[in-house]
């Protein structure tokens, strides 16, 4: 689409969201319910589609329109429960009530990592609340969002509603600045790089504007030495490898307790050399391509870096002899928790091992990156979780225990804080940010 499709979008978008504004919520709820229906109906082709367009294996790509479907399920709920509290007046004979209301268009830009889920999270709960959205994915997966925008569109227009309040208009950089810095986009989800997450920040703060953002991440494992390593050990694994290290929660950084430390990388390495690379289609492979041949550039580069900075490159390291964007899962040990190149965000299946030996210090370097969004630590001790959990532990959005970084469930709010952006999508009161409060 061009700047001249943007504009009829948003015009379209703005007429249909004062039909969708009048429906009650838990009417819009039960729009939502059909739109879940149909995505259940082609998980397994819209599944295949993600998997073809962005490279990750097959069940992720089912297991991504899943999260779709479950939170359509979940704004149904929310649908009927939306409500602000009736406060004791000073004023006698007076009320005093919190109304919540819909802000209006919701622009939701999302990265290609997750061309379905992103955008389920953000316009399942601001339909409910009353909104319309105007997507724009990634250019790289427009594939994705045309079928998408497809199954939502039919089951408005099998309801008597404007297809419009769904919009979609496929585009590069062109688009994405002319929503941020469009005043009728009420509310602007932004996920992607935190570069670029910075300049959309600025061009909507600058208009006044609302946004949620959803930007990098560089997350760590802390295991200690009372950990259970058949835990850690898959979990670690899956972590840093899963979607080729693609995902903003994947892990990059592992701190190992120094009396633990050559154990778990001998065990890691071994692990690393079973995983299946194949084509992503094939239900065997467990470890697909990465997205684009920009990526393959920034992983060797980074791998460079690291041998510069005094890393040693346990396994991995080396792009895959074969057609497509492929790469070896890749472990690098002996760098400083400080080096350089541990605090870049490169999204690619490198995982950086570093040492440490108390825990004050360890939580300490958790946190020293610029990025907040999900951290876990891996021990049996029920003082230290807490301390985890608490105000001097993890500074992340995303704080977990004996489990791996990458992951969430769509009932908790999802993002970080700091370089992460601060913004919350899918469960929780992160409702509330696609909704006006009016005292």
């Amino acid at each position: 689409g061009n700047l001249e499709d943007y504009e009829e979008t948003v015009k379209k978008a703005k007429e249909a969201w004062k039909v969708w504004a009048d429906i009650p919520a838990p009417k819009r709820g039960e729009i939502v319910r059909q739109i879940g229906d149909a995505l259940r109906q082609k998980i397994k082709v819209l599944g295949s589609l993600v998997s073809l367009e962005m490279g990750k294996i097959f069940v992720e790509g089912v297991g991504e329109v899943q999260e779709y479907v479950d939170v359509c399920d979940y704004a149904v709920g929310l649908s009927r429960m939306i409500g602000g509290p009736i406060l004791p007046s000073e004023r006698p004979g007076h009320a005093l009530i919190e109304q919540w209301n819909p802000v209006g268009l919701v622009g939701v830009i999302t990265a290609f990592n997750f061309p379905v889920a992103v955008y389920g999270w953000n316009s399942a709960i601001a339909m409910i609340c009353g909104n319309a959205c105007l997507w724009k994915g990634a250019p790289t997966t427009s594939l994705v969002s045309v079928a998408v925008t497809k199954i939502i569109a039919k089951v408005l227009e099998n309801n008597k509603l404007p297809g419009a309040i769904c919009s979609l208009v496929c585009g590069g950089a062109d688009i994405g600045t002319a929503m941020a810095r469009d005043e009728r986009m009420d509310l602007l989800s932004f996920t992607g790089s935190t570069k670029v997450g910075k300049q959309v920040a600025l061009m909507v703060q600058e208009r006044f504007g609302r946004s949620l953002l959803e930007l990098g991440g560089n997350n760590a494992i802390i295991v200690f030495e009372d950990a259970d390593l058949n835990l850690v050990i898959p979990s670690a694994l899956f972590a840093a490898v899963g979607t080729a290290g693609q995902r903003c929660t994947t892990a990059r950084r592992l701190f190992l307790h120094e009396s633990i430390h050559d154990e778990v990388v001998a065990k890691l390495a071994k692990a690393y050399a079973q995983v299946r690379i194949g084509d992503p289609w094939d239900p065997d492979t467990l470890y697909g391509p990465l997205h684009t041949k920009e990526a393959v550039k920034m992983f060797l580069d980074a791998v460079e870096q690291a041998k510069q900075q005094g890393g040693s490159v346990v396994c991995g390291g080396k792009v895959i002899n074969r057609p497509g964007n492929y790469v070896e899962p890749t472990i690098v040990t002996g760098l400083p928790h400080d080096a350089p190149i541990v605090h870049t965000e490169t999204f690619a299946p490198i995982l950086y091992v570093l040492k440490f030996k108390e825990e004050e210090e360890v939580f300490t370097w958790n946190n020293e990156v610029k990025q907040g969004l999900s951290s876990s630590i891996f021990t049996k001790d029920l003082g230290r979780i807490f301390r985890w959990l608490g105000p001097k532990g993890s500074d992340c959005g995303i704080v977990n225990v004996n489990i791996p970084t990458s992951g969430a469930e769509i009932g908790g709010a999802f993002g970080g804080e700091k370089h992460t952006g601060g913004g919350r999508e899918s469960g929780s009161d992160s409702w509330k940010l696609y909704m006006r409060r009016s005292t």
